[in-house]
């Protein structure tokens, strides 16, 4: 692999915040996929991940070291907050809000190379 998920190595963004959601999202709603048994009840309208909702948070689906090695063990049925949190910008510059979080832990904040103008 040439370019590594650089989430492998980090995961600090499961241990700062609450992972809330729509209720809905959860298994046990028709059509949603995130595992029921790994959320709790926010209110009538919403859940979070077990683990995000009190401090120190660290989300119950991440798996690993945080700063070394990590991975998310409902990925593919992961809540839309996580989802939509990018590492990459859309114009492919490094979240800044990602590479804060990444500097919290010690880690360098991730390379970006301008695409050439055309």
């Amino acid at each position: 692999m040439t370019n590594p998920n650089p989430c492998l190595g980090c995961g600090i963004c499961c241990t700062q915040f609450r992972i809330s959601f729509y209720w809905a999202e959860g298994d046990d709603a028709p059509g949603g996929c995130v595992p029921a048994g790994m959320t709790e009840k926010v209110n009538d309208f919403y859940r979070c991940m077990k683990g995000s909702n009190q401090v120190p948070r660290r989300c119950c689906a991440l798996t690993g070291t945080v700063g070394e090695a990590v991975a998310c063990s409902i990925y593919e049925n992961r809540p839309s907050p996580c989802r939509e949190f990018p590492v990459y910008l859309d114009n492919g510059e490094p979240n800044p809000r990602c590479n804060t979080l990444r500097a919290t832990i010690g880690l360098p904040p991730l390379d970006w190379e301008p695409m050439p103008s055309a």
